[in-house]
């Protein structure tokens, strides 16, 4: 991974000479060799409805950059009960990737939950993968209409980790109800006397802070009303004897810290190691002795990159004693795509072109969606918000993109509780001080899901030798495709050109006088299982606000929709099904090719046609070789050598005569037909004694039938199979634009690039028959690692 730290040259503060090198070989070695991955899903709208599609695109961050080494995303698509419904996987290009999921018809659930991941980030604290519920619009049963019960809840943070006795400790707290949603509550803090000692109030989202001093052994209690006037009695957390508290106050762009220890354990202390790290990559490194029970000292947080700053307070030896995180907002990360309207197209069903710019000197990477301005929104979370807030914190934050309307002092405020209320431990620092390393037991998916297998049953000698399979498949309606793929000593095959998307029968052939007849093959090992330990979609990972007018605009159209589609599909016609006696290949091709005294007659028939491994072929003659009895052919010599039955047979190529050298210089994929007729063959001059042979080049509308028949074969699963969003055009003419539309989403493209030279896209688009005014979020990342979130109204 590219250092950060050489782009935004942070400062590296040394107070005194560190003499930690294994420590700081340790650090190294994590930020280099263990980078961590984070993922965010654009979707095209915040609800569905029963039988709609999901439309996705995903972005993926390492540090400040957009992580380019994984090649597949995996999304779990899970119902409300924890049952997995589908697991689809993307390939990544250009730190992106994108699909769809279709959303059963006769889904009754409330939400889908998604979590969506790398094989890389398997490897560490599953709390760090992508999850969200997405809201499912349905009918609600009357028993659902009454309201959940809420269950209240306080949780306290004391700053730097522990509350230390003898200190003013700052406590941070949390409350909100099962859900996550924060709770407006009213206390005060007690002594185990029964004393009130400070009071609770909530500043912002159920968060707030108090300061409280105490001895080691001592009980403090919050007594407290929840918005129903409940009463609650909750116990704070123990105060400790510990060795010294960490207290953090923002000053601009800046951060001071201060390091305190209770004046008898002073003496009893050495030089103390404070560590700052950002995205697991050290920023600065202090040390300092404590001077009457305190260190303390300004960081300067102008150069930082946006994120989250770890500051931890280690002792001499590298054991950690206290840890705060606070977040730096610089804004650097920010570029601004531009939408200009050129066509405006209200009305029903007419043309709008809108023009995305962005600044000349970046390259871009959009996703754009356009929706019904009257459906509900998310405006709670974004690309933003995500990968530079959520994605490196464990817990939930509610509304994360409230925190970056603007860069004010309120704001920083306000994050500053979050940052007090959430628990973050990216490293485990005893781990880090042994050198012990995680476990990798995902590696990284530094290549793409292509057609690989290994071959079982075979000896080591006979695999040394194997020489190549031969694969044959069919893929996306085209023709089928044969390749010739080197298999390894240890009886594995890999072709990295051959992408697989959906699901494909391949059919395949093992090398040939090899011994290998009772060997078999499995294909693409290499891929990932499905997870068993799915999540329920349950609304606890939804931070979308509730939008009652904006639900029953979605569903009624939704559902106008879906009515259409089910008209649509009650006048398709039943199907007719034929039966009549088959010919055999051979049988037709002769009826379509022969003609005359070549018709019929006993002879030896060849469907190159229908033949997968024909072309696998240098000539047709080297293709004849072995296959007729008593033909032999020479190909050592230019042109080929023919003897049957003491002479040369007599050659046709469309029942023209030929020679050898002629039929040498046709290519066998031209070949449709080859037919060997057995000695006499009346047709042939001289009496044809010796035989004769008859070659037919193609004719149109030659199609293989059934591809592989006879062969061996797997069904082999790939990446699944991404469609293209379907936007009607209306300034054509076709039975498609008869249906009534009542579409949600107006646009959806996943795909928009802009590079240097060429910065400008013009997107159209039509409107449905009813919307009346448009939302256009556009969302992005470029190649240094700034991000986008731009929400515009068309009206």
């Amino acid at each position: 991974m590219k250092s950060f730290i050489s782009v935004f040259c942070f400062p590296v503060i040394l107070f005194s000479t560190v003499n930690a090198q294994n420590f700081e070989a340790n650090i190294a070695r994590y930020s280099q060799e263990y980078a961590q991955e984070r993922i965010y899903l654009h979707y095209d709208k915040p609800s569905y409805a029963p039988g709609e599609t999901v439309w996705f695109k995903a972005y993926l961050m390492e540090a400040v950059f957009p992580a380019n080494e994984s090649k597949t995303v995996y999304v779990d698509w899970t119902d409300d009960k924890g049952k997995l419904i589908l697991r689809t996987t993307s390939p990544v290009l250009e730190a992106s990737s994108s699909g769809q999921f279709e959303i059963p018809a006769d889904y009754t659930g409330q939400y889908l939950h998604v979590k969506a991941y790398t094989r890389w980030m398997l490897n560490f604290d599953s709390a760090f993968l992508y999850n969200k519920d997405i809201r499912i619009l349905i009918k609600k049963p009357a028993s659902s209409s009454s309201k959940n019960k809420i269950i209240p809840e306080i949780t306290f943070f004391p700053e730097g980790g522990d509350a230390i006795a003898g200190l003013v400790n700052k406590i941070a707290f949390k409350a909100n109800d099962q859900f996550g949603r924060p709770l407006k509550i009213r206390g005060i803090i007690q002594n185990n006397k029964g004393t009130t000692v400070d009071t609770i109030r909530v500043i912002h989202d159920g968060m707030g802070y108090f300061y409280l001093k105490g001895q080691a052994g001592e009980i403090f209690s919050a007594k407290w009303k929840d918005e129903n006037g409940t009463e609650h009695n909750t116990q704070l957390p123990p105060i400790q004897k510990a060795v010294v508290g960490l207290h953090i106050e923002l000053i601009g762009p800046n951060r001071s810290f201060l390091v305190t220890s209770p004046m008898d354990a002073v003496n009893n202390t050495g030089p103390f190691h404070i560590l700052g790290t950002m995205f697991q990559q050290p920023v600065f490194t202090i040390t300092k002795e404590l001077k009457e029970g305190i260190i303390q000292g300004i960081i300067p947080g102008g150069d930082l990159p946006t994120g989250i700053l770890t500051i931890t307070v280690f002792d001499e030896k590298w054991a950690p004693l206290a840890e705060r995180i606070t977040y730096i907002n610089n804004e650097e990360y920010l570029f601004h795509p531009e939408m200009t309207v050129q066509h405006w197209g209200m009305n029903k069903r007419a043309k709008n072109e809108i023009e995305i710019s962005v600044p000349d000197s970046l390259s871009a990477n959009l996703s754009i969606s356009v929706t019904d301005i009257g459906i509900d929104t998310d405006s709670s979370d974004n690309i933003i918000s995500h990968l530079l807030l959520t994605g490196e914190l464990k817990g939930k934050v509610y509304n994360p993109a409230h925190y970056f309307i603007n860069n004010s002092d309120s704001i920083s405020k306000q994050l500053d509780l979050v940052m007090l209320t959430h628990g973050w431990r990216r490293f485990n620092w005893d781990n880090v001080v042994k050198g012990d390393f995680p476990k990798i037991i995902y590696p990284k998916d530094t290549s793409y899901l292509s057609i690989s297998g290994k071959i079982y049953g075979a000896s080591p000698v006979q695999l040394r030798n194997a020489g190549n399979i031969v694969l044959m498949f069919n893929q996306n309606k085209e023709e089928n495709q044969i390749f010739s793929v080197p298999v390894s000593p240890d009886g594995s095959f890999n072709d990295a050109s051959l992408i697989l998307f959906d699901t494909a029968k391949i059919y395949y052939q093992l090398p040939k006088n090899k011994g290998l007849d009772d060997a078999s093959v499995q294909f693409m090992q290499n891929r990932m299982p499905a997870l068993s330990n799915n999540m329920k979609a349950t609304g606890v990972f939804n931070n979308q606000f509730a939008d009652t007018t904006g639900h029953s605009r979605h569903f009624k159209l939704s559902d106008a929709s879906l009515q259409e589609l089910k008209f649509y599909d009650g006048k398709v016609l039943e199907t007719v099904i034929i039966k009549a006696n088959t010919k055999s290949s051979v049988e037709v091709m002769d009826e379509k090719y022969a003609s005359g005294l070549f018709q019929g007659g006993d002879a030896y028939q060849f469907d190159l046609v229908n033949d997968p491994f024909a072309v696998g072929s240098f000539s047709i003659f080297n293709y004849l070789q072995g296959k007729v009895a008593g033909l032999q052919i020479n190909t050592s010599g230019n042109p080929p050598s023919l003897t049957w039955r003491g002479g040369a047979p007599s050659i046709y190529l469309n029942e023209f005569p030929t020679d050898a050298s002629m039929i040498s210089n046709i290519s066998v994929s031209d070949v449709a037909y080859i037919k060997v007729m057995r000695p006499p063959f009346m047709g042939a001059t001289g009496g044809g004694g010796n035989g004769a042979i008859a070659i037919y080049t193609r004719k149109g509308g030659d199609e293989k039938s059934t591809p592989g028949e006879g062969l061996s074969n797997n069904t082999v699963s790939g990446y699944t199979s991404i469609r293209q969003f379907y936007s009607p055009n209306y300034g054509t003419i076709s039975e498609e634009n008869e249906k009534k539309d009542f579409r949600t989403t107006l646009y959806w493209n996943p795909a928009v690039i802009t590079k240097p030279g060429s910065n400008k896209v013009l997107l159209t688009f039509y409107n449905n028959d009813v919307s009346g005014a448009f939302r256009v979020v556009i969302e992005g990342i470029t190649k240094d690692g700034r991000l986008a979130h731009v929400a515009q109204v068309m009206e």
